[in-house]
């Protein structure tokens, strides 16, 4: 899918090559980004809580990943602030981003895009130095051994992604790699499992079970014809991939939970046969608290009470796995298509949050 080009709020072309604003980058620094050229980093709750001895994220939890604990996770945007969405549910620091599609030639070449990430990502750490648990795992900090590639825009929109991804690969601490997509692009995601470039964990959103409250909720860039198709060519590549596999469907209370919308969301469930499904509540946070109400949230009981109803209509093909009350998630297994919850176990209890 082709996304029309739109006037570039954020980003400008200097000689020839993309970098966001230098207005909208003073901005994100103030919410505590890093920024590099075209490129986003941030440190998230879990990361700080981890270097501050406190809990990791329910990653670690449901996965193992990032190994070690959360203080070693890269969490960045190749190319930030811009995505071919406008959700209304998306916490990120702008209410909406630029749709271009970035040219070859004008992005930076994976190796310099991830050298600028990890030095802003140093530079982000630099407070953890004189903190008393932090000064026992900013070392280890340093070295991660997990990269979401997940923060702020499209990630699938770099022409580059499956480049970036083995060399990520190729770095001597690196034990998993994730990547979000709103399935947009599916000819992205083709091109990954093409060149050897699959992620560890491939991870697709689903917010809506049919093209009507697809638009209402993702908002794309591109209307009536392209994009609800182009998410379900995605969605029917995912039992073909040589990787790891998640839906994760956040749910809006009075967007998409009623009651006639389960059966729609488990037929997606089993057309696309991810080995997990992750049930989470929209979180009132960001930017989004201008477009939906706290209302909006549902608690943690009434997601597993959804979940459970989810795991009832898809039949006897996925399993309960776990679940995370404090960020109000559940997870179910596929049981046909079975795979180790583990990208690599943790050797005692994990301390993860609850």
């Amino acid at each position: 899918m082709e996304v029309q080009e739109e006037r570039l709020r954020y980003h400008e072309v200097i000689d020839g090559k993309l970098r966001i604003r230098i207005d909208t980058r003073a901005d994100l620094l103030r919410s505590k980004y890093g920024v590099y050229g075209h490129a986003t980093v941030e440190l998230c709750h879990w990361s700080k809580s981890a270097l501050s001895g406190g809990p990791s994220c329910y990653k670690y939890k449901f996965y193992g990943a990032p190994v070690g604990g959360s203080h070693r996770c890269v969490e960045f945007g190749p190319v930030g602030m811009t995505c071919s969405n406008r959700c209304v549910y998306c916490w990120r620091p702008t209410d909406s981003f630029d749709t271009l599609s970035p040219r070859e030639e004008e992005v930076m070449d994976p190796e310099e895009l991830l050298n600028g990430v990890m030095a802003e990502r140093r530079r982000l750490l630099s407070g953890y130095f004189g903190h008393p648990e932090g000064r026992k795992r900013i070392k280890e900090a340093l070295e991660p051994t997990h990269f979401a590639i997940s923060l702020s825009g499209e990630p699938t929109l770099y022409p580059k992604l499956a480049g970036l991804i083995r060399l990520i690969k190729s770095m001597p601490n690196t034990r998993s790699i994730f990547v979000v997509t709103n399935g947009e692009h599916p000819e992205a995601v083709e091109k990954l499992a093409e060149e050897n470039a699959l992620p560890t964990q491939l991870y697709l959103s689903c917010n809506a079970p049919n093209k009507q409250l697809f638009n209402k909720i993702n908002v794309p860039v591109m209307k009536g014809e392209g994009a609800w198709e182009a998410w379900l060519k995605t969605l029917d590549m995912l039992p073909k991939l040589n990787t790891r596999t998640v839906v994760r469907i956040t749910l809006i209370k009075g967007w998409n939970t009623e009651p006639e919308h389960i059966p729609e969301f488990a037929e997606l469930m089993r057309r696309g046969s991810p080995h997990f499904i992750e049930v989470k509540s929209y979180m009132h946070l960001g930017h989004s608290i201008y477009r939906l109400s706290r209302d909006n949230m549902l608690s943690h009981d009434e997601v597993k009470e959804w979940a459970m109803k989810l795991l009832k209509e898809v039949g006897d093909m996925y399993e309960y796995m776990d679940e995370d009350a404090n960020s109000r998630i559940v997870v179910l297994q596929n049981r046909k298509r079975r795979v180790d919850r583990w990208i690599e176990k943790p050797a005692s209890s994990p301390s993860y949050s609850q």
